[in-house]
C-alpha cells in the first residue's frame, strides 16, 4: 500500500539510490532541526526547507542531490525548487527511512 501512496503521490521518484549514493550523492534532509536531531541519514546535509532558499551555497549545482523528509511531501517540494533554480541531478528520495 505504501508503495501505492508514493506512486500516486510521487513522494519518491523511481531511481537506483544505491547507485546513486556509490556516485557520491548528497543527501539533503530538510525537515526541522529538531525532527533531523531525533533520527537521521549519517553524512546527510540538514537544510530545512523554511530556509533552504538562503542555504543554496552549501550545495554544488553539479552535485547528485537526493532530498529527504519524513514522509516525502517537503522532500518533493526542495527537488522542484532546486530543480527550479538549476539544479540538474536532483531526486526526491522521499521519507529519509527509506535511504536509511
Amino acid at each position: 500500500m505504501k508503495g501505492l501512496f508514493n506512486k500516486i503521490f510521487k513522494l519518491q521518484d523511481n531511481v537506483d539510490y544505491q547507485s546513486l549514493l556509490q556516485e557520491g550523492a548528497v543527501v539533503v534532509d530538510v525537515r526541522s532541526k529538531e525532527e533531523y536531531m531525533e533520527g537521521h541519514i549519517r553524512n546527510s546535509l540538514n537544510i530545512p526547507l523554511d530556509v533552504l532558499n538562503r542555504n543554496i551555497a552549501k550545495l554544488d549545482k553539479e552535485s547528485v542531490i537526493i532530498t529527504v523528509c519524513q514522509s516525502g511531501i517537503r522532500s518533493r517540494s526542495a527537488a522542484n525548487f532546486l530543480k527550479e533554480i538549476g539544479f540538474s541531478r536532483v531526486y526526491n528520495g522521499g521519507s529519509w527511512h527509506n535511504l536509511r
